[in-house]
């Protein structure tokens, strides 16, 4: 009887992600996250379409995770992403058909959305456990890799603008939450006055921290600021601190870990150069090193997920140097140029943001 059960609900569940996977995401800017957000958010609104974006925004990467390669699905890791998928997809959609107006409804959902936010927090390790898991097992295949690289690039996209909406509702109706002292006035996980030195310094400072406990050293920070707009004053941007965070964070470890390799001899060893400039339509973030650059042969497989020159770490995802781009991408739609990086023999790597709405 309970397996009958459960065969009836896998096939209802698969309808209902060939139903929603029909549908296109709804396409968000900054601005419009910033609008709903400071003025005068309703959480019944915010309900009524998380509701419906949600289902078809899950529901589009688990059919594209079904594309996977059988050998890739049959991993244990990618198993695990994919029951966390169907878990929250089934979890969102039991909302589907609830009374909006009833208070009680509106604050089980947002219970409901923290769980989910929760569930997916080790979605980008466990995934790259996957495909390691994989490699290990059947090798390293060109046309698999580019096949996954394409796939991982669309996946860890999608994971990023699932979590920007159940962020910014959690946040904003969330119950109680507590201010962040760095970022005073943000709106969910966005602040209209970001602070981009901050956030490097508060990169940088977590960065030397690993770099110091395991090489027992770490190179100084030198940063420049260039504000064309506003000469003299700090560059301030609309954008999510943690996504910036994120990239100049990852920069910084790979930054530090080629210079203490370089010159872990050394009594003091070069400084990491970080350079912030704001123009009339883009925010440059670059991050220098002196630790030997990147060999030219190499520069195609600098952003593959399966490459990587250091050791194979645990979960922490070192190295990352494919997902650096990924924050910075998703607000690519705020009118202006996607997102670039630029990696040149010794010379770091570059992070342009597009024209979000910067002060």
């Amino acid at each position: 009887m309970r397996l009958l059960r459960f065969l009836r609900n896998s096939v209802s569940v698969g309808k209902d992600i060939d139903y929603y996977s029909r549908f296109s995401p709804s396409p968000l800017s900054m601005k419009q996250f910033l609008d709903f957000g400071s003025e005068n958010a309703c959480e019944k609104t915010s309900f009524a379409f998380l509701r419906q974006e949600l289902p078809v925004r899950l529901a589009n990467i688990m059919k594209e995770i079904n594309l996977l390669p059988d050998n890739l699905l049959r991993t244990p890791s990618v198993g695990l992403v994919q029951s966390w998928y169907m878990q929250s997809f089934q979890e969102i959609l039991e909302f589907k058909d609830k009374n909006a107006d009833d208070e009680k409804v509106t604050c089980d959902f947002t219970d409901a959305v923290i769980k989910v936010r929760n569930r997916h927090n080790d979605v980008i390790p466990t995934m790259a456990q996957g495909v390691v898991e994989y490699k290990e097992t059947y090798g390293t295949d060109p046309v698999v890799s580019q096949n996954v690289q394409y796939f991982l690039d669309r996946f860890y996209m999608s994971r990023i603008s699932i979590r920007m909406l159940l962020n910014q509702h959690t946040l904003l109706f969330g119950g109680k939450v507590e201010v962040n002292p760095a970022h005073p006035k943000q709106i969910g996980s966005i602040d209209p006055h970001c602070c981009v030195s901050e956030v490097i310094k508060d990169a940088y400072e977590n960065a030397r921290n690993l770099c110091d406990r395991y090489y027992m050293n770490s190179p100084e920070l030198i940063l420049e600021e260039f504000n064309a707009k506003e000469e003299g004053k700090p560059v301030t941007v609309v954008y999510v601190p943690s996504h910036l965070y994120h990239m100049v964070f990852e920069l910084f470890k790979n930054a530090m870990r080629a210079t203490m390799e370089m010159h872990g001899d050394a009594l003091d060893c070069p400084p990491v150069r970080a350079q912030i400039a704001l123009g009339s339509e883009d925010l440059t973030v670059k991050v220098c090193d002196r630790g030997g650059g990147v060999p030219l042969r190499k520069i195609d497989r600098l952003f593959t997920y399966t490459y990587s020159t250091a050791p194979r770490p645990s979960t922490d995802g070192s190295r990352a140097a494919p997902l650096v781009s990924l924050p910075a991408s998703f607000f690519k739609n705020c009118r202006s140029k996607p997102v670039s990086h630029q990696a040149r023999d010794g010379c770091g790597l570059v992070t342009k943001q597009t024209r979000c709405h910067s002060h």
